[in-house]
């Protein structure tokens, strides 16, 4: 019997952790993610996915702020043969990598050495890429450098939103550590170097970063919309008002100065340096998620309005 420890935190690692149990001869001993969390505005602490799952099964949860520190010796202690991550948000000391016998294998959400670290979908999508994919790696103390064991490739819809993609990427990386842990314990994988003069990098998405800039091209302001749905969500600013756009589509020509509005009963078009965005579904400060149309029998626009 393989001992696996298992560590992921978001939706994302729920489909890996769940495959390990159709593996033959695998038993997962613990599921290691981040701390519950306060959510909501009414600040609800609220367990990660993995954990709700992790108990659902009956599996032993370990629960760190900075497992670097506080779960080494819980983790020499389980003796795992394997330790599987998956979005776990936690960097791994040496010390813990060398822990298992067969090492640390981590589910990651590009096709490396492409997007390295915390953001890889949101950055695939903003950055306008056609394909991305998911890899799976051997981990080192470095972020996401390690040896390349495999990788799965799939094109990026041109209008696919990064919870659309988390959730396909999700799945795709079940699929392939399921196809290839048998490899990682009969010592047949075979891992590749990543050729470091090829990385590009990510960072930890913060809520500024989905500010519209109608300075830049439509195209630019279409992709920033699709890569932070459904979080942190787009926006920009009129008369000191909020507004979120979940669904906008980019289009050509000259449509005003950048952020002038044209609006009607029926759409709401917005200028960009080059082209425009047609607005599908948006949010006001205070107000609900609504497509269009439905906005603008509550909401009007004067003509030449700027948003910034």
């Amino acid at each position: 019997m393989i001992s696996v420890v298992f560590m992921g935190t978001p939706d994302f690692a729920v489909p890996s952790f769940e495959k390990l149990f159709d593996i033959n001869g695998v038993k997962v001993v613990a599921a290691v993610t981040n701390k519950d969390k306060e959510v909501g505005r009414k600040h609800v602490l609220t367990p990660p996915p993995v954990k709700v799952k992790a108990v659902e099964r009956g599996v032993p949860v370990y629960q760190y702020d900075k497992i670097r520190k506080e779960g080494v010796d819980d983790l020499k202690a389980l003796k795992p043969d394997v330790i599987i991550t998956c979005a776990f948000g936690q960097i791994l000391s040496q010390e813990i990598i060398d822990i298992p016998k067969f090492g640390v294998i981590n589910v990651h959400a590009s096709l490396l050495p492409l997007y390295r670290g915390a953001s890889p979908i949101n950055y695939a999508i903003l950055n306008g890429e056609k394909k991305t994919g998911v890899t799976i790696m051997r981990t080192d103390a470095g972020i996401d450098t390690g040896d390349i064991l495999t990788q799965s490739e799939t094109e990026i819809g041109e209008n696919e939103t990064a919870g659309e993609l988390f959730e396909r990427l999700s799945v795709m990386g079940a699929e392939l550590l399921f196809k290839t842990f048998d490899s990682i314990i009969d010592g047949t994988a075979v891992y590749v170097k990543q050729d470091g003069a090829k990385a590009s990098f990510t960072k930890m998405i913060k809520k500024e970063d989905a500010k519209l800039d109608f300075n830049e091209s439509a195209i630019k302001n279409f992709n920033r919309v699709r890569a932070f749905n459904p979080a942190p969500v787009a926006y920009a600013f009129m008369d000191g008002v909020k507004y979120k756009f979940f669904t906008v589509r980019p289009l050509c020509g000259e449509h005003g100065t950048p952020g002038e509005v044209s609006a009607t009963t029926q759409s709401l078009i917005i200028g960009c340096n080059g082209g425009a965005i047609e607005v599908i579904e948006l949010q006001k400060e205070g107000g609900k998620r609504l497509n269009v149309k439905e906005f603008l029998k509550g909401n009007k626009f004067v003509e030449g309005s700027i948003f910034s």
